[in-house]
């Protein structure tokens, strides 16, 4: 099995100096709105990940009025204790430190420590632009595929400085041979790139569909479709049709960093044509697919943290999910909830053992 049993944690957020021990399976962590719910699942995905779930900067990590941060956790893989520590130094320089040895980069550390993070704001995953469904493929890839995660990075990085070229060109005559070289180095990891996505998505996007028809009851099926902007035989001979474009737009338009994945229910956008009970239901069928696939990948269930699990579903939904984690697989669950006695009515509804903490 695979868990986490023990988080401490020194200058994180409104925490000082806290220490959580997680006993069961199950945890229930329930309180006010602001007193650090959230905050001790974000610390949790710090440990798996080296940063904070909802993208802010390590600087705002840290307990007002003081300087750096440390958390430290005791995990178990396989009946073996792994300690795990996310360290900012005063001077902003992070550190991660696992089993007692500095981890440098830090992106060889993604992967080890699988997991899946739901939370209220999620639902712009179905509500928002392409953007954000690109982020989370990414983020089940990186976790699964340690040479997907270096190939985007090379990616991201070679993106970013062709299309500041573009913009600094301001109308002056570009210099091809250059232009040149950023079209074969996107191409070169672009292609590799797509063609790992091609292949996660004829899998991952059934079990969505499956998984969504299981959570919602609906009679109306949905169809999922990956949307590509190129194709690997193509990809390099795009980005060279189409440089005029780029110059005028001063910025790429062609790649993987245009891709998307289409809903549709009745050949209509689901985001246009679901109710907000059914977009709820697609968000967590694409959570619990990537649980599923991280699952089928590792051998054994990702740890599972749920925010705020009372402001996405109803409550025939949510023991549909609890029973799906909590029955249906032997994985962690760690949870928050403004209520004790509500998240409690749910979790003797599933007959399972569980810890309620309270903060």
């Amino acid at each position: 099995m695979f868990r986490i049993k023990h988080i401490s944690l020194f200058q994180f957020r409104n925490y000082h100096q806290s220490h959580f021990d997680l006993t069961e399976r199950i945890a229930a962590i329930c309180g006010p709105n602001g007193s650090g719910k959230t905050n001790l699942l974000d610390a949790i995905h710090f440990l798996c990940f080296t940063k904070g779930y909802f993208n802010k900067t390590d600087a705002q990590s840290v307990e007002q009025g003081t300087a750096g941060f440390n958390i430290t956790g005791q995990f178990e893989t396989k009946g073996t204790a792994l300690p795990v520590s996310v360290i900012l130094r005063e001077n902003n320089k992070k550190e991660l430190w696992v089993e007692k040895e500095m981890v440098t980069p830090f992106s060889n550390h993604i992967g080890k420590l699988p997991l899946v993070f739901i939370a209220p704001d999620d639902i712009i995953l179905i509500t928002g632009a392409s953007e954000e469904r690109r982020r989370n493929m990414d983020t089940i890839l990186s976790q699964t595929d340690h040479e997907y995660l270096v190939q985007l990075i090379r990616y991201n990085k070679c993106l970013l400085d062709r299309n500041k070229y573009l913009k600094n060109l301001d109308g002056s005559m570009p210099d091809e041979i250059l232009l040149d070289g950023f079209d074969d180095q996107l191409a070169k990891s672009g292609i590799i790139l797509l063609k790992k996505r091609i292949s996660f998505l004829e899998g991952f996007l059934p079990k969505v569909k499956e998984l969504y028809a299981y959570i919602s009851s609906e009679k109306e099926e949905i169809s999922l479709f990956p949307s590509f902007s190129t194709l690997p035989e193509n990809y390099l001979q795009d980005l060279h049709r189409n440089r005029s474009r780029d110059i005028y737009l001063q910025r790429t338009a062609i790649g993987i960093h245009k891709d998307d994945i289409e809903v549709t229910m009745k050949a209509n956008p689901f985001k246009q044509m679901a109710s907000q009970g059914q977009k709820k239901s697609l968000l967590f069928a694409i959570k619990l697919a990537e649980f599923e696939w991280l699952k089928q990948y590792f051998g054994f269930p990702p740890i599972l943290l749920l925010d705020d699990i009372f402001e996405k579903l109803d409550q025939e939904r949510l023991l549909k999910l609890l029973d799906w984690v909590g029955v249906k697989n032997d994985g962690q669950v760690i949870m928050t909830d403004t209520h004790a006695s509500r998240i409690k009515a749910c979790l003797d509804e599933i007959s399972l053992p569980y810890q309620l903490i309270t903060t």
